[in-house]
């Protein structure tokens, strides 16, 4: 007996050990990924001009509720954010119908608005010990969604260049779009941004790079001409083994001055499904730096 139970505890140490040398090689291999993807967004950045916001050149002729939000959120004369690195914490919903499955998780997030790009780096707490390691990004018109178990075993790994609604590029552009309240400068007319009036509360607009763009519509919030939420028509969600077109919408809140900028620290994205909405990632900034155009 004792020589058995000498045995399974000796078992139970090699495993151990094969398992944290299995993640931490994941762990330096995912790390290296996601280096080279930051390296490759860094790459395709261009010039940003102008370099400042100009209320009297920018605001000209938009709609009322886009001149009370860039009032809000941007002082005359601040300059344009060229990049900016985030981390967060939140919960992500894992079941796609049913009863909700909320896990933890982590992340790291770099932005470019020009041209536009972003690497999020998350890690979610399936279990104790275990990890899956998640990239959602947008490279150089490259739409890709990789997550995967220790960094090592892929879930499912989407990339493609596909303009068309549906494709993974088009929802990663839309992603970067629906950030935008994080670097308010990128939803300017001087930096493409096309504002089309809605009603006294919103108005939608359109992004394009390249053959990839985007409408989405913008409410703002009555009292603080803040964006209070962003939502589009149809976004490719995956079911089972295809695409649906679905609604969907983010929602931003708990806006905070960073940068010289009013930008949301709170957010929450979900489907808007014919059973009711589904959410499904909830976050909160917890670091935000930014780089602005010199």
């Amino acid at each position: 007996m004792v020589t058995w139970i000498k045995w399974m505890a000796v078992a139970t140490g090699a495993l151990l050990a094969v398992f944290a040398l299995l993640a931490a090689f994941g762990a330096w291999r995912w790390n290296a990924g996601t280096r080279a993807l930051i390296e490759r967004v860094e790459a395709a950045r261009r010039p940003t001009l102008p370099s400042r916001f100009d209320s009297g050149r920018d605001l000209d002729e938009l709609p009322p509720p886009v001149q009370r939000f860039f009032r809000a959120v941007l002082a005359d004369g601040a300059p344009l954010v060229a990049a900016l690195s985030l981390e967060h914490r939140g919960t992500f919903n894992l079941a796609a119908a049913g009863p909700d499955r909320w896990i933890p998780f982590t992340s790291t997030q770099r932005v470019t608005t020009r041209r536009p790009g972003f690497v999020w780096d998350a890690r979610m707490a399936m279990a104790p010990g275990l990890t899956v390691r998640v990239h959602d990004a947008y490279v150089a018109g490259e739409g890709i969604l990789h997550p995967a178990v220790l960094g090592l075993v892929s879930l499912t790994d989407l990339r493609g260049t596909s303009p068309e609604p549906g494709g993974v590029a088009h929802g990663e552009f839309m992603r970067f779009v629906a950030e935008a309240a994080w670097y308010p400068t990128a939803l300017l007319p001087s930096q493409g941004a096309r504002w089309t009036a809605v009603d006294e509360h919103s108005a939608q607009v359109a992004l394009a790079d390249g053959a990839v763009g985007i409408a989405l519509l913008l409410r703002f919030d009555p009292g603080t001409g803040l964006i209070d939420s962003v939502r589009a028509e149809a976004r490719g969600r995956t079911v089972g083994k295809g695409v649906v077109m679905t609604p969907w919408e983010g929602r931003w809140s708990d806006y905070a001055e960073h940068g010289g900028m009013k930008v949301p620290m709170s957010g929450e994205v979900a489907w808007l499904t014919p059973d009711g909405r589904r959410t499904y990632w909830r976050g909160t900034v917890t670091a935000l730096a930014y780089e602005f155009v010199r």
